[in-house]
């Protein structure tokens, strides 16, 4: 009999402790941004950098390994510069806009 009610007085109890629900908060929050049309426009001939729409931007060129071999000031709406650098790929990041080139 003791069994019984001690059986029936602990489950009452573990019953009575279960939250009906249950909270959490994301751990990662996903944001989205409308992305807007870059107006910049990257483009490359053999060693010549084209660069459209970027005047008063500053062009940076990274090496594969992150380091930045060159940083240019763009004057103007059309320009073009001379990378005198060696063959190989390279990272080209004017403003918020980053292309990946290849110098042959």
């Amino acid at each position: 009999m003791n069994n019984k009610i001690l059986t029936l007085v602990l489950s009452a109890f573990l019953l009575a402790g279960v939250p009906a629900f249950a909270n959490a908060t994301p751990a990662v929050e996903i944001y989205e941004f409308e992305q807007e049309t870059p107006t910049i426009t990257i483009s490359v001939t053999e060693s010549t950098l084209h660069i459209a729409g970027a005047n008063g931007q500053v062009l940076q060129v990274y090496n594969v390994a992150g380091v930045r071999v060159m940083s240019v000031k763009v004057e103007g709406q059309d320009k073009k510069i001379e990378l005198n650098l060696p063959k190989g790929c390279y990272i080209v990041k004017v403003g918020k806009v980053v292309r990946k080139i290849s110098i042959k």
